[in-house]
Parts: structure tokens; C-alpha cells; sequence
């Protein structure tokens, strides 16, 4: 007979993985350990401030560059997995990256590296002290991890730890207004946190398992639960909160203007957007049968965020309370695509985003990733169209909304307020930074030829296709309205004479400059930004292609599945 302690010792081995990884296996995990390890090195030099950005910036191109070593191997080679510890799925915690993971990790890396070169000049040597660099850090090996993680509780515990670093961030400097709009935004993002641990304990519950494959597999045989809509639904809006989608919005634009505009751009360019990425990992692909079901309650959601932020926009005064609105509206653009399901154009199986764009915009035809992606069953190709346009329409607002923050606080430091009464006269003295906003409003607006129009194009006519077309006009009023509002602010803080003598900036600009930067540096991390707005607008076709096989990653996450659970010895 076998001792317990045998049967113990035969049961681990059975749960346990054998054989050695690859070097390049650990790049999965690479980004989370970049941000850690850096974070807490930066953290050791906390009294040597000036070394600080010397470590920062070549630790933020280390990530992009990891990142982008992690979007190739995923590219070629299919979603990646591993394993922590070598305990077979689903025992252990898994770090999991496809292609949707993959765009999302990286546009973040690419972002942070433009934001700490524009943190070298615009924050102070307190601020330093006090921790910005290894607090921003910490918070992008949360978003980083967020993003990778293949485990749901695992991505409540990457929530927790970037919102730990969100909320230092927000306070560096102690004001009472930063005080204030801390409170708002720690005790709103704390609900929503709670109700997704309670949600994701009331899953596991159910379901047994907290692997998102293992998730996916099991809550397909409970399509009919009652308890799995519930749970769709408690994720619904856990993660609408985080979003700032309507009606749970009103926290962001309380918060967003209150901390330095470093640090508002890292907000605005960032956060949001993970909770976009875990509703869509969560809802489309491990509920899609409830996603159905909840379809038309997220398409009211959307367009009731995108005029709320497009009106809200225009009421603003303030071109840093104006830029709030633009996240809320673009949220609500993003969730316009994940509203769309298989409509009248189901008969044809294989037409994808990327032949949306080309049909569109005249393009040429795509081709590699795009062409290969294998076809789904009729049906799905509105939503393939629509989640393509959301992701590709995400990526865009991490960069460009990063950019108008950054660009915004140059304008204030050099203007001396963020008050659009107060500005005024910047084409004159500062015209590389006029033709930057520019750029920036553009694409924002959703105006050829930048970053924006494209995917307004994927999801106007993916929403057509599904039978909306009033959904589809939201979206073109919204793009309307929003340019109103970008004309606005360019003409009265950029083409009109200043209303009264530039003033140096001061903490009412939530700019704290450590020094008057060169004007070339000061330009860098905007110029950085603009590549983006101009090569995804000029040359979608690159990016459509890659959002094509993201989306289509997350309707059939067979590869996802399989690259968990295939080959594990």
C-alpha cells in the first residue's frame, strides 16, 4: 500500500511541469520584471536626484524594447505562455500574452518612454524626492502585468498594484486641490475594485477555476446559467467604472486635472484603457454567448459616454478639464465596437477589419497576419469588425491622448495657466508647438490623415453592417462635436493674441519645472508621440492588421487555449 506521503509526492509531480524554457520564454514576464526592478533601484537613489532620470529613461527603453521582442515572437509564433513555479494549467499562475495583449503592452511601453523624458524637465526635485519615478514604475508594472496576466485574480492583484502607484502619483505635491481629486479617484476605483474581487471570488465559486483558458472552456458548457450573465454583468460594470463609462464617469474629470500634467497624461493615456482591455478579455472572450445578451445595453452605454464627453467637452473653460472629456468620449467610442455583434453581413465568414478599412478608405488590399487569420463562423465578422476598430481605436487614444496632456502642459508652463481665457498668442512664440496640438487635435477629432480617422472608419461601417446605423451616426457626431471643441481650443490658445503678458508657469499650471528644458527637449516626447499620429493615419494598414488578428484572437481563443494547455509535459 502507498504511504500518504508517496501519494502526496506522485500527485505533485503530475501537477508539475518538466523540462527547461527558453530564453526567449521569459520574455513573456519581462516587462512586470523591468518596472519592479528598476522601480526599486530608483527607489534606492532616492537621495540622488539627479541621477534619477539617468536610470529612468534608459530603464522606459529597456520596457518598449522588451515589449516590442514580445509583440514579435507573438506575431510569429502565436499567443505565448508561462508558467510560474512549473505548475502545470490550471493549477498554476499563468502569464499568458496574444496579440491583443501584446498591442496593448506595447503602446504603453512606447508611451512611457515619452513621458519620462517629459518628466525630466517638468518635475521638480521635491516631486523626485518623493518618489515619481519609482512610483510611475510601479505603475506601469501594474498596467504592464494587467495585460500580460493570464490569470483573473491575478489581474485584480496588477489592479491593485498599479492603482498603488496611480495614487502616489496623484498626490506628489500635496495640494489641496490634488488632495481633493485624489479622494475621488481613490474611493471610486477602491469600489470598483471591491465589486471585482466579490465578482471574481462569486466565479470562482462556479466555475472552479480562476485560469482565464480554463475559464473560457468551462462557463461554454453553462450558457445558459443565470449565474454566468450575473457574473458577466458584475464584470460589466466593474470595469465600465474604471473605464469612466457612462454613468459611472463622473470620478474622472473630478480627478484628472488635479495632479501635474505628467502625470495626468499617464492617467488619461493609461488607465482607462486597462479597464477597456479587461472588459474585453473578460466579457467577448470568456462570455461570449452573455456578451450577446448584454450587446444593446453596451451600445447605450457608449453613445450616452460619447455625447456626454463630446458636450462636456464643449462647456469647458479649462483646456486640462476640456482634455477629461475627450478620454470619456473616446471611451465611449471604444465601446461603441465592442457593442457590435454578427449582423445582416453574417453570410460572409471571412470579411475581417482589415477589408473594412480597404473597402473604406481605398487602401491597399491587406495582406500577411490579416489574410491568414482563419475564418469564423458566420455571424461573427460584425464583431470582428467592430472589436478590430475598438482596439485599434484604443491604441490610438493611449497615444494621442498622452500627447494632447503633454503638449497641453507645455503650453501651460509657457502661457502660465491652463485657462483658455488666459492663453493665447502660442502659434507666435512657440509655432513647432502649435503644429504639434495641431496634429494632435486632428487626430483626435478623428480627421484624416492621422491615427484617429481609421478606425472611426472600421467602426462607422462595422455598425452599419450589424444593423446599427444609429450607433454609426453617434460616432459621426461625436467626431463633429469634437472637432468644434479642438477648433476652440486652438484658436483661442494658439491663433489669437495673447490677452495679456505670458507669465511663467507656476503650480496653478500643474507644471513644476526642474529647470527650463532646451526647447528641443522639450519637443522630444511630443515629436515622439507624432510619429505615431501620422504613420498609423498615413499607413494604417500595418496596425489594421494586426488589430484584425487581435480581434480575432478573442472571438476564437483556440490559440489562446491551446497555447496554455497544448504541449504541457
Amino acid at each position: 500500500m502507498a504511504s500518504p506521503s508517496s501519494d502526496t509526492a506522485q500527485l505533485k509531480a503530475e501537477a508539475m511541469m518538466h523540462g527547461a524554457l527558453a530564453p526567449s520564454d521569459y520574455l513573456v514576464i519581462a516587462p512586470v520584471a523591468i518596472c519592479l526592478l528598476f522601480g526599486a533601484a530608483l527607489l534606492m537613489m532616492r537621495k540622488r536626484i539627479d541621477w534619477q532620470p539617468w536610470l529612468a529613461i534608459p530603464g522606459f527603453l529597456l520596457l518598449f524594447a522588451a515589449d516590442v521582442l514580445l509583440l514579435l515572437k507573438v506575431a510569429a509564433e502565436g499567443p505565448q505562455t508561462m508558467m510560474m513555479g512549473n505548475w502545470k494549467p490550471p493549477f498554476g499562475i499563468a502569464f499568458t500574452v496574444d496579440m491583443l495583449g501584446a498591442l496593448f503592452v506595447t503602446t504603453a511601453g512606447f508611451v512611457g518612454v515619452a513621458s519620462a523624458i517629459y518628466a525630466t524637465f517638468s518635475m521638480s526635485r521635491t516631486e523626485r524626492r518623493y518618489g515619481f519615478f519609482p512610483f510611475m514604475f510601479l505603475m506601469m508594472g501594474g498596467v504592464s502585468g494587467a495585460f500580460l496576466t493570464g490569470d483573473i485574480f491575478n489581474l485584480y492583484v496588477w489592479f491593485e498594484v498599479l492603482l498603488m502607484g496611480s495614487f502616489g502619483l496623484l498626490i506628489l505635491g500635496s495640494e489641496r486641490e490634488q488632495l481633493d481629486g485624489a479622494t475621488k479617484y481613490c474611493f471610486l476605483n477602491l469600489v470598483a475594485t471591491t465589486l471585482f474581487l466579490i465578482t471574481t471570488g462569486y466565479l470562482y465559486g462556479v466555475v472552479g477555476t480562476l485560469n482565464m483558458a480554463d475559464i473560457a472552456q468551462k462557463a461554454a458548457r453553462l450558457e445558459n446559467d443565470g449565474a454566468v450573465l450575473t457574473i458577466a454583468v458584475l464584470y460589466l460594470v466593474a470595469f465600465g467604472m474604471k473605464a469612466a463609462a457612462f454613468p459611472l464617469n463622473f470620478w474622472l474629470p473630478a480627478s484628472y486635472h488635479t495632479p501635474r500634467f505628467v502625470v495626468s497624461a499617464l492617467f488619461a493615456g493609461l488607465l482607462t484603457k486597462v479597464g477597456v482591455y479587461a472588459l474585453i478579455r473578460v466579457l467577448l472572450m470568456l462570455f461570449p454567448p452573455q456578451h450577446a445578451d448584454l450587446a444593446t445595453l453596451i451600445s447605450w452605454v457608449a453613445a450616452l459616454t460619447m455625447l456626454v464627453g463630446a458636450f462636456g467637452a464643449l462647456a469647458q473653460s479649462d483646456m486640462r478639464r476640456l482634455l477629461n472629456y475627450f478620454v470619456i468620449a473616446g471611451i465611449g467610442t471604444i465601446f461603441a465596437g465592442l457593442a457590435l455583434t454578427g449582423g445582416e453581413g453574417g453570410a460572409s465568414a471571412t470579411v475581417s477589419a482589415a477589408s473594412a478599412a480597404t473597402q473604406a478608405g481605398g487602401t491597399a488590399p491587406m495582406t500577411g497576419m490579416a489574410a491568414a487569420a482563419a475564418p469564423l463562423v458566420p455571424g461573427s465578422d460584425s464583431l470582428v469588425i467592430g472589436l478590430s476598430g475598438a482596439v485599434f481605436y484604443a491604441l490610438h487614444s493611449i497615444v494621442i491622448m498622452t500627447a494632447l496632456y503633454l503638449a497641453a502642459g507645455t503650453a501651460a508652463r509657457i502661457s502660465g495657466s491652463s485657462s483658455l481665457r488666459a492663453m493665447g498668442g502660442l502659434w507666435r512664440a512657440r509655432p513647432g508647438l502649435a503644429a504639434l496640438m495641431l496634429v494632435f487635435l486632428f487626430a483626435v477629432s478623428g480627421l484624416p490623415p492621422f491615427s484617429g480617422f481609421w478606425p472611426k472608419v472600421i467602426l462607422v461601417r462595422g455598425a452599419f453592417q450589424a444593423g446599427m446605423p444609429w450607433l454609426g451616426a453617434v460616432i459621426l457626431l461625436t467626431g463633429f462635436l469634437m472637432t468644434v471643441a479642438s477648433a476652440r481650443v486652438f484658436a483661442l490658445a494658439f491663433w489669437r493674441n495673447a490677452p495679456e503678458p505670458a507669465v511663467a508657469g507656476g503650480p496653478n499650471a500643474g507644471f513644476a519645472p526642474a529647470g527650463e528644458p532646451s526647447p528641443m527637449l522639450a519637443m522630444l516626447p511630443l515629436l515622439i508621440l507624432a510619429v505615431f499620429a501620422v504613420v498609423a493615419g498615413v499607413l494604417p494598414q500595418w496596425l489594421v492588421a494586426l488589430t484584425d488578428v487581435a480581434a480575432r484572437g478573442i472571438v476564437d481563443p483556440a490559440g489562446y487555449v491551446g497555447s496554455v494547455f497544448g504541449g504541457v509535459s
